[in-house]
């Protein structure tokens, strides 16, 4: 991808549903203090899968955001979606009765729809027949209703589409939507991503696959990023969005301004159904493509969110990867991993990074890995180990790598005028 020149994007508000707290301010406060939101498994039985901790979301009221008539028509992950426009909507102070609503779009990523709905629904055709059915499961589980229902809720009639790309979805979704931005499309786009795929067919997916951690200790310790003892990933959910809007709209209008979103890449590993390129290519080539387009220079990058999943592969193969674009200086970059405390929310977490990322550069503050305990020899760089650490920083990039081999990276800078 080449150099950005056109339409400047910044982002205006922030949402956020997480494990940690169902706010931003109680997920950012979480993450600065090292604080786990996972905790042992209740949406489905432990019972038959190795994994028995997740990052669920507690205290989930949807008649906050909506009607319960509405709420039961959609899907959990439609619901945290949502929830948390609704915040960043309220928060980017987007009056949207004055505004065109043509010319307001929504792209959401996730990576499995709703999931559950259909491992329930699934249940009742066995148990109960077909005909006992609910009329509403088919919109429910449609991967594209999560952007489809915030259209509807807030009457947006501008641009509207749904990124699926597995755990790179709300990344990607990001960038994409910076670019609507910028070629014209829209002034102002809802983004960001959502998921809610902890339920019985996806455990047992993911269990079959050995991609889950089998940690029987204390939960909060069960995602290890980085760490020697990582075995696994900590299933997780919840639901992250971003307002972005064109710098002459968010100007007009007065708004405040958090960052800028600098540039961002994609690429394919071409590689495996799940696994990552053991040498980190593909996840190379998506970050250099960020810094390309960013127009901004290496040396500039100051912190990286990684993807760090706390698998053994992709812990590896994204050192690999770093050390491939930065060379040397590799090893002077602070990085961590968002997800040592709230686990993997797939389709959600590249949102949930991003805004991360946000406060990071707008507090000066980059928040720590935790679990870091025992030093993996094959991950020998700096991943800001269990505290935080207070840092200026101007430009950050955020990772994202999905099954299918599909990367996704954002570069956001601090807004300067």
């Amino acid at each position: 991808m080449t150099k950005n020149t056109q339409n400047r994007v910044v982002v205006t508000g922030m949402g956020a549903i997480t494990c940690l707290g169902n706010s931003v301010e109680e997920f950012w406060t979480g993450l600065k203090n090292g604080q786990s939101g996972i905790r042992k498994i209740s949406l489905v039985s432990p019972d038959g899968f190795p994994c028995s901790v997740a990052g669920e979301i507690r205290d989930f009221d949807t008649e906050e955001y909506m009607d319960r008539k509405e709420a039961r028509r959609m899907a959990r992950f439609s619901q945290f979606a949502v929830a948390a426009a609704c915040q960043a909507i309220n928060d980017s102070g987007l009056d949207l009765e004055k505004e065109d609503r043509d010319r307001i779009g929504v792209l959401i990523g996730t990576g499995s729809g709703g999931l559950p709905e259909t491992d329930q629904q699934a249940e009742v055709r066995v148990l109960r027949g077909v005909r006992r059915m609910s009329p509403y499961y088919i919109p429910m589980m449609l991967v594209n209703m999560a952007s489809a229902n915030i259209s509807h809720m807030f009457n947006l009639t501008g641009y509207t589409n749904t990124c699926v790309t597995a755990c790179a979805a709300s990344t990607q979704a990001v960038g994409e939507a910076s670019e609507i931005i910028r070629r014209g499309t829209a002034d102002v786009v809802v983004t960001g991503g959502t998921e809610a795929g902890i339920c019985e067919i996806g455990m047992g997916g993911f269990s079959t696959m050995h991609a889950l951690t089998t940690w029987d200790g204390d939960p909060t310790k069960a995602s290890r990023p980085f760490d020697s003892g990582r075995d696994g990933f900590a299933p997780a959910e919840g639901g992250g969005v971003l307002i972005l809007e064109s710098l002459d709209h968010a100007r007009a209008r007065g708004a405040r301004i958090y960052a800028e979103i600098a540039g961002w890449g994609v690429s394919s590993d071409a590689y495996h159904l799940v696994q990552p390129h053991p040498d980190g290519v593909g996840a190379a080539k998506a970050m250099d493509r960020a810094v390309e387009n960013a127009g901004v220079e290496l040396d500039e990058i100051g912190y990286i969110n990684a993807h760090g999943t706390s698998t053994p592969i992709n812990d590896k193969s994204e050192t690999i990867a770093i050390k491939r674009v930065f060379g040397e200086r590799a090893y002077d970059i602070p990085i961590s991993s968002t997800k040592s405390m709230v686990g993997h929310s797939l389709g959600a977490s590249g949102a949930l990074e991003a805004i991360a990322c946000v406060n990071s550069i707008v507090d000066g503050i980059i928040h720590p890995t935790i679990n870091q305990e025992v030093p993996d020899p094959d991950c020998d760089l700096d991943y800001v180990p269990n505290l935080a650490r207070e840092v200026d920083l101007n430009v950050v990039m955020s990772n994202s790598f999905g099954f299918g081999g599909q990367n996704a990276c954002l570069v956001i800078r601090k807004f300067t005028g």
